[in-house]
């Protein structure tokens, strides 16, 4: 198993598991590879230390640097996959239900959609709390 430090034009940094290393080739030539954050297919390599079994040794002498802003980008992958998974997409006719369960009509219930702008702020002035959330494409898709 090859474990490569990859980054996308976006300089999101992710790791990449291949068979080897013309298994990464062979992917990333057929445009396989992408960020899990934004779906970005122009992915690079970054150096990276090799991967040693250490499961002999009684004690690791460091632990592996924690590089923050993957550790950002993975709480919010999870927060946002979360959100996903507890919610029921209503696609455009968001405005609509979102009334309707604010005014009692059906029954309460987590809902995600499309809003136009002034769509939200008319909800907002309605007294119905809504925001934004940009869903990564990764996100929409199974985890790689």
């Amino acid at each position: 198993m090859k474990v490569l430090d990859l980054r996308c034009g976006s300089d999101h940094r992710f790791e990449g598991w291949f068979a080897s290393e013309e298994d990464f080739q062979s992917q990333e030539e057929r445009g396989l590879v992408a960020c899990p954050i934004c779906a970005d297919s122009h992915v690079s390599r970054l150096p990276s230390a090799p991967r040693l079994n250490v499961s002999n040794l009684r004690e690791a002498t460091q632990p592996a640097p924690v590089d923050p802003q993957v550790v950002r980008q993975t709480h919010f992958m999870r927060a946002v996959r979360h959100l996903i998974e507890r919610t029921e997409d209503v696609g455009e006719r968001f405005p609509e239900e979102a009334r309707r369960i604010h005014y009692g009509e059906v029954a309460e219930r987590g809902i995600r959609g499309q809003a136009t702008p002034e769509a939200a702020d008319a909800l907002r002035e309605e007294g119905i709390e809504v925001f934004s959330l940009p869903v990564p494409l990764a996100a929409k898709g199974p985890v790689q």
